[in-house]
């Protein structure tokens, strides 16, 4: 029996939903887009040009994308929820270049 595959060649270029914030350091001024199933970090440099730090693709839609910064913290936090309800609390790591889980 044949099993059938779907892959993309393209990526989504629509993006969804942006959220602002410092979610690598103190004063970074960075920006996380959504597109579709891929979580992009974006950063401008000093020329003005938006630079892409890391893109990841998840195994879902993503349905809402929020920062937020617990009291007396100075990184911001990003909320995802996906189309199965899920909601996963990610932080930026520097040093791995990856976002991991803090909360699911």
């Amino acid at each position: 029996m044949p099993k059938l595959y779907h892959l993309t060649l393209q990526r989504s270029s629509a993006i969804t939903h942006a959220i602002y914030g410092n979610f690598s350091a103190p004063k970074a001024q960075e920006i996380v887009c959504a597109r579709y199933k891929t979580l992009e970090l974006l950063r401008p440099d000093d020329s003005g040009k938006v630079q892409s730090i890391l893109s990841v693709e998840i195994f879902g839609v993503i349905r809402a994308l929020n920062p937020f910064r617990l009291t007396g913290a100075s990184r911001d936090y990003i909320v995802v929820a996906s189309d199965s309800g899920r909601i996963v609390i990610l932080e930026y790591d520097g040093t791995k270049n990856m976002f991991e889980k803090v909360h699911q």
